[in-house]
C-alpha cells in the first residue's frame, strides 16, 4: 500500500454547513433577539422603554390623584365622613379606568412589538 503524504489528502465533508451567513441588507429581527445580538437588546429595549413610559405615567396620575388628598383632608377638620366617602368611593372609578387604559396601552405596545419584528 503506497504511503500518501498528509498534504495530499483529501477531505470530502457532506452536510449542510453549521453556519451560514447572512444576505447581506436581509435580517431578521426576531433572530437578532435570539441570538441577544446588540440589534436585538436595542429592539427589548425599546420596548421595555415604551412599557416604562407607560407606567410612569400611570404613577404620576396616580401622584396627582392621590398626592393632595392629605393636604385636603387636613384643610377640612371633622369631616371623617367625607374622608372615607372620598377614599372609598369617589377614587375607585378613576382608579379602575387608569388600570384599564394601562392594560390596554401595555399590550398595544407589545402588539406593536411582535408586528415590528415579524413583518419584515
Amino acid at each position: 500500500m503506497p504511503h500518501q503524504d498528509p498534504a495530499e489528502r483529501r477531505v470530502v465533508v457532506t452536510g449542510p454547513p453549521r453556519r451560514t451567513r447572512r444576505a447581506f441588507g436581509h435580517y431578521r429581527p426576531r433572530t437578532e433577539i435570539d441570538e441577544q445580538t446588540t440589534l436585538g437588546h436595542t429592539y427589548v429595549r425599546s420596548l421595555m422603554r415604551t412599557q416604562l413610559r407607560a407606567g410612569l405615567a400611570v404613577f404620576a396620575v396616580l401622584g396627582l390623584l392621590i398626592g393632595p388628598l392629605p393636604l385636603l383632608f387636613d384643610a377640612m377638620p371633622g369631616a371623617h365622613r367625607l374622608e372615607w366617602g372620598v377614599l372609598g368611593f369617589c377614587l375607585y372609578a378613576p382608579l379602575v379606568l387608569l388600570a384599564l387604559w394601562y392594560v390596554r396601552r401595555a399590550e398595544r405596545n407589545e402588539r406593536d412589538f411582535v408586528r415590528l419584528v415579524e413583518d419584515r
